[in-house]
């Protein structure tokens, strides 16, 4: 049995790509510019906000800053976060599952800590993590390992007794490089073949990977079909 299971945010636990695709979609309709899930998908899911403000103004040479866009986006965000934001189908049950195993529970994301806690909290989940890693406190953004790093340092585990749950390709190899096993489930963007046969398995949801936890070891999967 695993000793901690590290969990990534957004499109993982909560369903917040789709919050950032309308976003993007909903600046560039302002100067006619279409922008479509697969562009999103392809280029901007699984990246952190600053990554994807840059590209947004390189890619489409946009007459903003990236503070104006920031502002923006940071805005029109808060704004539909307050109209609700969805956990993703299974999160719960499988929180709940690991807390009721006394498996200590750990949120590493590269969203804001205001942004996270009120999320959860409205969901009522917050209680069942650990401890917690933002973006305010690490200075590299995955596929550096250092916020996984600070992570189970946090939880006083050693890399191999944790098991992260990611559904991006920066966030897999994020925690290889920091030693820990980690399950996909994949969210807008499936990731590249390498990065799912280097996975202990792929899941359609979270919640799948009770009957995994519950075997005597984990074992990798020859077939990774995720829906």
């Amino acid at each position: 049995m695993i000793k901690a299971a590290i969990f990534d945010f957004d499109g993982l636990l909560v369903d917040t790509e789709i919050l950032s695709l309308k976003i993007y979609q909903n600046i560039l309709a302002e100067y006619q510019i279409p922008f479509s899930r697969q562009e999103y998908s392809q280029n901007y899911s699984g990246c952190t906000e600053g990554q994807n403000i840059r590209r947004l103004l390189q890619t489409y040479a946009l007459p903003l800053s990236s503070e104006e866009c920031l502002d923006r986006v940071l805005f029109e965000e808060k704004t539909l976060i307050g109209q609700g934001v969805k956990l993703k189908e299974g999160a719960k049950e499988l929180l709940s599952w690991l807390k009721k195993h006394a498996v200590k529970i750990a949120l590493a994301t590269s969203s804001t800590r205001e942004r996270a806690l009120s999320i959860l909290e409205r969901h009522g989940i917050l209680d069942y993590f650990d401890a917690f890693v933002f973006s305010e406190d690490v200075t590299h953004g995955k596929p550096n390992p250092e916020v996984f790093l600070a992570t189970y340092t946090k939880l006083a585990v050693k890399p191999e007794d944790a098991l992260v749950f990611e559904d991006s390709e920066n966030g897999i190899q994020a925690a290889l490089n920091a030693g820990i096993p980690v399950v996909c489930v994949p969210d807008m963007k499936m990731p590249s073949n390498l990065h799912l046969s280097k996975c202990e398995a792929a899941l359609s949801m979270p919640n799948e990977a009770i009957e995994i936890l519950e075997s005597p070891a984990l074992k990798k999967l020859d077939a990774l079909d995720c829906k």
